[in-house]
């Protein structure tokens, strides 16, 4: 054990908040944690970090006996108390009153068919016996401490109708309402451009100070840790094997995997831009523009339509081999401009992919766009998501080919299939009957490689990479861009790269487009725009992005 493990203990005279003793957790008779122990002081920031897989959230969600199916043995002692023996009354009392989890995706945490007002003063009245209009005046005073404008006509609002930053308040929101001790915060930012991310990190501080509360971040984003927690536990399969002060862990690792994680970051490994590659263009756009329909207020909403410019004007060139990344905070027209490109959204102005425009409008199944639809594929953030849970592996990555190569026979394809997968580094020796096999069965970054095979099937020239990497860990994003690197040499791909993540700018890119409000803010090679960045809005993100000292 390294001597940061033992450094775990609790300061002469100081009383934890939080001491966790021997936490084992099983499910179905198999160990996931082995015997983790550590501490949280009353108004601490304690990281709990470690790749998908480690036992992070395990561990914190067990704290609440939030695992149904879980066998728990060791203590958690909370004030004193041991939450792994107390009541199932006495529970109810401290989940939500004073322990409160702030959940990764608030979309999925939020009740869809309630206003974010009524899901806060229902917690209100719930825990503290509010009244309706005392609890709804609560919740709008608790939406304005966490800074969303305009807090009583947002009150209104349902989930769906705010931008993730904007959810994501909420949710920290409800998890406030009855000022618990402590929060734990399982990935609060993970799924939120890097502007977003430091707004949220800088709230969770703020309201730290002020209200006193503890705070047990879950966490693999190194970076958030060395800005926000005072100190860090690092976890690998069920264990913690490394503990201390930020400074200490970060500045001298002590422990291998501790060391591993931090020499994660991307490596730039790119084919340098040539004159022969600028000149084969594989898209152009010039004056590119997308347009969405709006009612327009009062009477003249009964009559006609306005118009929201989500893209405004855009030109770039996209040549043969080359990376172009698409750079902006979440509302900026990044997915707006991708989806533009892949044919799916009508445009004004010029696109041409391979020099071929597309035929409006993009709805139109033309045999002209489905030959285009070939040259032009997508990966997308979420594997999961993105793969069908009821298809094969085989059927999966072989659905284009029925598409656009009908004339194959079974063999034909399944040999195809079995070559692509074999490209990205999924071979039936490593995976006995993986054709057969479905998504549920992978981890994050092989179904990764998954839905980059089924994109590569049809060899197309051009690859849309919308947040290739952003729902996975250090390491393993760092073995997706390895690949990407690879198959961009060896198939002289294109890479349209839309991400929030300025460390994958810097290992993929060779130009960089700046993004705000539909508009492009900084355009040009990649040393330019990050190093000599001219635009205010630029000089920000860089700056967010920025790694600070251990």
């Amino acid at each position: 054990m390294s001597d940061s493990v033992a450094s775990s203990a609790v300061p002469a005279g100081a009383s934890p908040l939080l001491r966790v003793e021997n936490l084992r957790i099983q499910f179905g008779g198999k160990a996931v944690v082995h015997g983790v122990d550590f501490h949280l002081n009353a108004g601490e920031k304690l990281a709990l970090v470690g790749e998908s897989g480690s036992g992070k959230t395990v561990t914190a969600l067990s704290l609440l006996r939030l695992l149904e199916a879980a066998q728990l043995q060791g203590r958690a002692l909370f004030r004193g108390e041991n939450l792994l023996e107390v009541s199932a009354q006495r529970l109810r009392q401290v989940r939500g009153g004073e322990i409160a989890v702030v959940f990764q995706e608030p979309m999925t945490a939020l009740n869809p068919l309630m206003t974010i007002g009524q899901q806060i003063a229902e917690v209100v009245q719930l825990k503290q016996g509010q009244g309706r209009a005392a609890a709804w005046q609560t919740a709008i005073e608790l939406l304005t401490q966490t800074g969303i404008p305009e807090p009583a006509r947002r009150a209104k609002h349902y989930p769906h109708q705010l931008s993730g930053g904007q959810r994501q308040r909420a949710m920290i929101a409800v998890a406030l309402a009855n000022r618990p001790a402590l929060l734990i915060a399982d990935e609060p930012t993970t799924a939120l451009d890097v502007g977003l991310r430091q707004q949220i990190l800088d709230l969770l501080a703020d309201l730290q100070r002020q209200t006193g509360m503890a705070i047990l971040l879950i966490t693999h984003d190194l970076n958030m840790v060395r800005r926000f927690a005072d100190r860090v536990a690092v976890m690998e399969l069920g264990r913690i094997v490394e503990q201390g002060s930020v400074a200490q862990v970060f500045g001298q690792p002590q422990h291998a995997y501790t060391q591993r994680l931090l020499a994660s970051r991307p490596q730039r490994d790119v084919r340098a831009a040539s004159a022969a590659d600028a000149e084969a263009a594989r898209v152009v756009a010039q004056g590119l523009a997308v347009q969405y329909p709006v009612s327009l207020p009062g009477l003249k909403g009964w009559f006609r339509k306005g118009a929201f410019a989500a893209v405004q004007q855009l030109s770039f060139r996209l040549p043969r081999a080359q990376t172009l990344a698409i750079v902006g905070e979440s509302g900026s027209g990044k997915t707006t401009l991708a989806q533009a490109v892949l044919g799916l959204l009508d445009c004004q102005g010029q696109l041409q992919i391979d020099g071929q425009p597309w035929q409006q409008p993009a709805s139109r199944n033309s045999s002209h766009n489905r030959a285009l639809r070939r040259k032009i594929q997508v990966v997308f953030q979420d594997p999961f998501s993105a793969l069908s849970p009821r298809l094969s592996i085989e059927a999966i990555v072989a659905e284009g080919l029925q598409v656009h190569a009908p004339q194959l026979g079974r063999a034909e394809r399944r040999q195809r299939v079995e070559r692509i997968l074999r490209d990205v580094g999924l071979t039936e020796a490593q995976f006995p009957g993986l054709l057969e096999r479905y998504p549920h069965e992978f981890s994050g970054g092989q179904r990764q490689r998954i839905a980059i095979a089924r994109a590569l099937i049809l060899e197309p020239d051009v690859l849309v990479l919308d947040e290739p990497t952003s729902a996975l860990d250090a390491t393993i994003q760092q073995q997706i861009l390895r690949l990407l690197q690879r198959l961009q040499r060896e198939r002289e791909l294109a890479y349209l790269l839309i991400t929030h993540d300025v460390d994958v700018v810097r290992a993929m890119a060779h130009e960089v487009l700046v993004m705000k409000d539909g508009q492009a803010v900084e355009y040009g090679p990649i040393e330019q725009v990050l190093e000599q960045p001219q635009a205010a809005y630029t000089q920000a993100l860089v700056r967010a992005a920025a790694p600070l000292a251990a």
